[in-house]
């Protein structure tokens, strides 16, 4: 199981024009296909006069569902070179639509091809893209005596503070990254003489910052 996956960061439209035809690609996070569908429709919305509207999306940090189509162009000219460049940049959970307005000169199968992979390449570096981390989460647990100088040494610490909690005790839930676990537990036997308390708590992805 992949412990980072690349996506976007957030909606974002980027044009390019190859002998008088125009290619607006529009780059989207997504969450799952459900979601990658609703935002090829409303591309197909937002641009009627646009002959063709071509997508490709990669869901999944792994990248295991992965779909494209080539909306009327001939067959692997459109969908697939959009496609091949998500893969090649690493990049899922993100769709991205191409709408074409065509400007009256051919292009022939390898211009397309360009042209398609190129407007999503293009948009990719106009958009940029953001890391996510599956990190584990863990709650620390200590008496009150401890908390305020616990949340300092967590805060200036290179662990990730994801919530504090307070009630008979304190509370303070920590992201750890890949191989962490064992490192933070003998950090906070030290720190606390081992009185605190650890329990695990699960696991989810988060935006690096």
């Amino acid at each position: 199981m992949t412990d980072r996956y690349l996506s976007v960061p957030s909606p974002g439209l980027h044009e390019i024009e190859i002998r008088r035809s125009r290619f607006l690609c529009a780059l989207a996070p997504v969450a799952g296909e459900a979601a990658a569908r609703e935002a090829i429709a409303a591309r197909r919305k937002a641009e009627p006069a646009a002959r063709h509207h071509c997508h490709a999306f990669v869901l999944g940090p792994d990248g295991r569902t992965q779909r494209s189509s080539d909306d009327g162009e001939p067959a692997g000219t459109a969908g697939i070179p959009m496609l091949e460049v998500l893969r090649r940049r690493a990049v899922t959970d993100t769709v991205a639509v191409v709408s074409r307005h065509f400007g009256g000169v051919l292009l022939g199968a390898g211009g397309l091809i360009r042209a398609y992979g190129q407007a999503v390449s293009e948009a990719l570096d106009a958009v940029g893209v953001v890391e996510y981390r599956r990190l584990r989460l863990v709650d620390v647990e200590v008496d009150y005596t401890r908390a305020g100088r616990m949340e300092n040494d967590l805060r200036s610490s290179s662990y990730t503070v994801k919530e504090t909690r307070f009630d008979a005790t304190a509370h303070f839930a920590v992201g750890l990254g890949v191989g962490e676990e064992e490192p933070f537990a003998a950090w906070l036997a030290d720190l606390t003489g081992g009185e605190a308390v650890l329990t695990r708590l699960g696991e989810e992805w988060v935006r690096s910052v």
